[in-house]
This record gives structure tokens, sequence and C-alpha cells, in this order.
């Protein structure tokens, strides 16, 4: 089993020296890809010319087709990587070679890079589909350079490139049959970019003033530097006052909400006191029924007064007669006269007086 092992691991690793002695993927996704040399591509194996053919149905391993694509490349973008990136795949087996003009060849004959060529150099070797660099490559592809790095085919966008007094610099490599063509990336170029920039100069410029760059640095004035600084105090300003009010909006939602949720609790509270108060003091509520029953407990704990002209109604008498006794030993009811208070003898009655003063009279006549 170690045996085995053994044996699987030492075969792993030949085959990734293999691909890393040719450049092949396993390198261009570990390492930074590698500069040619300026003797060119050096092999043991006799190279043969291809044809388009031969490349899109496979080559051996030991055999890569080698597929040469040019180019500036000032600020790497996307679209540069998606147009290496169809450049490595338009064959099966494919070994991509990347060659990077100089400043002096680019600033003669297109304009100012915003990288320099080291830049711009060490960034191609850090992209994943890129298996060798070639700098200070030249502007129009010769046959010389061509049988130098054993070039196979050449890719490139399929518009003409208008430059160095030729209406298109891939003229003759198209007519050689050695031309790919590659699409476009739209939306996204080195000229875009720098128009971004230079549309917006001022809000960079401030941006950059703010991250600790001086005014020489950026090559600005001093009456734009105090301008700049004073439209980030500005800035800073009104970032505060959005800040509090942004803060204070949140809290007036805030007080809002409690208060909103305070108002129904209230209002739960208040009808849950006006059902209770309901039932216990409402008309058919326990107080109206406790008052009942105790009216009834009075009313039968106290001596009933029955009205007056009917005492034999009284429900006292009633219960006082015996029944053994008869109705005829009943005693009598008391006549309403005896019932009335009796009169003095002292006081004599008003009839009295008068009846003996009008006989005194008679009698004197």
């Amino acid at each position: 089993m170690a045996g085995r092992r053994r044996g699987r691991g030492s075969n792993v690793q030949q085959q990734q020296a293999s691909q890393s002695q040719r450049g092949g993927p396993r390198r261009a996704l570990r390492e930074p890809a590698a500069f040619a040399k300026s003797t060119g591509y050096e092999s043991e194996i006799p190279h043969e010319k291809l044809t388009i053919a031969q490349a899109r149905r496979g080559t051996p391993a030991h055999r890569p087709v080698r597929v040469y694509a040019d180019g500036i490349f000032d600020l790497f973008h996307s679209g540069h990587a998606r147009a290496l990136m169809q450049a490595k795949n338009v064959f099966p087996n494919t070994y991509l070679i990347v060659g990077v003009c100089s400043d002096e060849l680019t600033h003669k004959l297109k304009g100012y890079t915003v990288m320099t060529e080291d830049e711009r150099y060490d960034a191609l070797t850090h992209c994943r589909y890129v298996d060798e660099v070639v700098r200070d490559a030249p502007w129009t592809l010769t046959t010389e350079f061509l049988k130098k790095h054993k070039i196979d085919f050449v890719a490139h966008d399929d518009i003409p490139y208008t430059s160095a007094g030729s209406e298109d610099v891939y003229k003759h490599i198209k007519e050689a049959g050695m031309f790919v063509a590659t699409q476009r990336t739209e939306g996204i170029s080195t000229s875009d970019l720098i128009t971004r920039i230079v549309r917006d100069y001022d809000i960079y410029v401030r941006r950059n003033l703010q991250r600790g760059y001086t005014a020489r640095e950026l090559n600005v004035g001093f009456i734009n530097d105090k301008k700049y600084r004073l439209q980030n105090q500005v800035d800073k300003m009104k970032e505060t006052v959005r800040t509090v009010e942004e803060k204070s909006k949140h809290f007036v939602y805030r007080v809002e909400e409690k208060s909103q949720d305070l108002i129904h609790k209230w209002e739960e509270k208040s009808r849950e006191f006006i059902s209770n108060f309901l039932e216990l003091f409402g008309p058919d509520g326990a107080w109206h029924a406790i008052q009942e029953r105790s009216g009834r407990i009075l009313q039968a704990l106290s001596p009933y007064s029955s009205p007056r002209g009917s005492p034999s109604s009284s429900p006292t008498r009633r219960r006082s007669v015996s029944p053994d006794s008869s109705p005829a030993s009943a005693s009598p009811s008391p006549s309403p006269s005896s019932l009335s208070p009796p009169s003095s003898p002292s006081s004599p009655k008003k009839g009295t007086r008068s009846s003996l003063k009008s006989s005194s009279t008679y009698s004197s006549q």
C-alpha cells in the first residue's frame, strides 16, 4: 500500500514537473508567469508549423499550440483578462505568450500611460491565463519575431487596428492564416476608466487630499487646495447634519411607536375597567344582586308593620295565635276609639264651658 502511494505521488510530481517545464496550467495558476528569454524559445523538439484545423483537433502534450497576444495593458482590467481568457481557450492545448510594449514605444505611438512598463509587465505575470510575458514587445510583428518565439498564431479582436501609418497592423498576419479573433468586452476599456477620472477630477482630488496626499503630490495650486479643503469641511458638516437628522427621525419614530403602544394599552385597560364596573354596578350586576339579597334578609329579620284597620293581616299575629284556640276564644279587636288617648280630668271640654255659659244666661232671664 505504501509502495503504491509512493509510486502514485512520484507520478504526480513528474507530471507537475513536466507541466512546469512547458508552462502548463498548474504553473500558471500557482505562481507568476515567466518572462520570455531574450534569445527566444529554445526546444530540442522540432517546431513544425500547424494549421488551424490541426490546432483545433488538438496536439500532443509536449507540443502545445503557441498563441501570441500583445497590447499595452494599461490599468489592467477585466476587459484585458477576458481577451486573454479567450486566447488561452481558443485551442485545446494552448501555451499563451503575451507581449507588452515599453513606455517609450507606447508614448511615441499611442500616448501617455498611467502605469509604468514595469508595473504593466508585473500585472500580466499575475494573470492566470498567461504562461509567458514578452517585455518590450514590437508594435508591428515581424517574421523574425514570430520565428524567434516559435509563434503559431496571433490572437486579437477582429477590428482593424489603425496605427503607425498602417490601416491594420495585423493585416499581414491575417493574410498568412495565423490570426485567431477574440471578442472585445463592451463598456470597459482603459480609455473609459481615464475618462471617468477626468470627468470627476475634483472628486478624486478631494478624495486623495482626505487620505493624506499633499497638494504638491496632486499638482494642485494653493487656491484650489484651499477650495477643496473647504469643500471637504462643508461635506463633513452636511454629513454630520444628515446623521443627526437620521438619528432624530429614528428617535421620533420610536417615541411615536411607544406612544401608540401606550395608547393601545390604555384603551384596553379602560375597556376592561368599564366592563368590570358594569358587571359589578350595572342593572344586572353583582352589586344589585347583593342589595336585593340584603333587603330580603333585613325584611325577614325586622318586625312587619301592617296598615291601620287590618291588624289581622299581620303575619306576626297569625303566628302568635295558638292552633288549639278557637276563633271564638280569641280576644276581640279593640275599636278605633279605644285606641285614642284618654282625656285628662282636670281639663274640661270646650263644649261643656259653652253649655254652662248658655244655661246661666238663660236662668238670668
